[in-house]
């Protein structure tokens, strides 16, 4: 029968525990090794902050052409379709072989925003590439306002046409017909309402520059470097700790 355990002796293993305190005092043993991990890990994050580019959202706006009933000519919707499926494309691969690259290096996107009678173009892009978002919108509004000033002028030209029409009819009708003739007179004033409330399409802006920097801030990437740091630093003199008594064992029993 196996000799019962001594009370007195301590359990298996106890001297692999660890208080708190010794965790506290071997944080301060450890000092220069956790300042240095520290520093190591918030210069790293203070570099890749530096070396980010400042990015910004470039937004130009286009208003859509209206017709004399302050309608638009042409839906912001259809506009935005036929832009991202004709005018897009085409004005992306004619700068980018004007500049002589094979990527732009951001993207534009057209929207419309709810309630409005505009089509938005934005990218957001480094600072450096400025110029080459404002040649690419500046692209694609011109392209829109071609099409928007095609269809003014052939809602221009049915318009007068009409108005011909009806002072042709005005010039030929009997002195009789004063009820035909009252209502051919409001179709005329309305035809030249019509006209001269036609607005063709404008740019309203181009290409201008948020004032809020966009992405992850230098501050907050330095902040989480200071977190990251703090905890690697902690971690890290774990890890030296347990290295050292790993091979004071392999040591003693070798």
């Amino acid at each position: 029968m196996p000799a019962s355990q001594d009370p007195q002796s301590p359990p298996p293993h106890a001297d692999d525990e660890i208080s708190l305190i010794d965790l506290a005092k071997l944080l301060v043993r450890c000092w220069k090794a956790m300042a240095g991990i520290f520093s190591v890990v918030v210069l790293m994050a203070l570099a890749y902050a530096l070396m980010q580019p400042s990015s910004y959202t470039y937004t130009s706006i286009y208003q859509v052409a209206e017709s004399g009933t302050g309608e638009p000519l042409e839906t912001p919707a259809a506009l935005v379709a036929r832009t991202q499926n004709l005018y897009l494309g085409p004005a992306t691969r004619e700068l980018m072989a004007a500049e002589g690259v094979e990527s732009l290096g951001f993207d534009t996107r057209v929207s419309n925003p709810d309630d409005t009678e505009i089509v938005k173009l934005s990218s957001t892009a480094p600072e450096v590439l400025a110029e080459r978002v404002e040649a690419h919108h500046r692209l694609l509004l011109d392209r829109l306002e071609e099409g928007q000033q095609a269809r003014v002028e052939r809602h221009r030209q049915a318009l007068e046409r009409q108005l011909a029409g009806v002072e042709n009819t005005l010039e030929h009708s009997g002195e009789g017909a004063s009820e035909r003739i009252a209502s051919t007179l409001s179709r005329k004033f309305e035809l030249q309402a019509e006209l001269e409330g036609l607005m063709a399409g404008e740019t309203a802006q181009a290409a201008v520059q948020s004032l809020e920097q966009q992405g992850t801030s230098r501050a907050l990437i330095l902040a989480l470097g200071v977190v990251l740091g703090g905890m690697l630093a902690v971690m890290g003199v774990f890890l030296l700790h347990f290295v050292s008594l790993v091979r004071q064992s392999l040591h003693e029993d070798g």
